[in-house]
């Protein structure tokens, strides 16, 4: 009966670690509906939160692209 309880305890803080936190997909999906919106100092900060969280991920490339083509602050 432990080790039922000890494997269900395991599983739901897995399941828990794997929902917290945006993926870079929908931090940047959330981006370009900012910009979309004007909210360009929002967008900045969501791609620049790409850059931090997933350096070396595509997307990361992509959202050093779309923060050189922001307007200026």
């Amino acid at each position: 009966m432990r080790r039922i309880a000890v494997a269900a305890l395991f599983c739901c803080a897995l399941a828990l670690a794997a929902c917290s936190g945006k993926g870079a997909q929908e931090l940047f999906e959330t981006a370009q509906f900012e910009e979309k919106q004007h909210n360009f100092d929002h967008a900045r900060k969501l791609y620049e939160e790409i850059i931090a969280k997933h350096p070396q991920s595509e997307l990361a490339a992509k959202a050093r692209e779309r923060l050189n083509a922001l307007p200026p602050k």
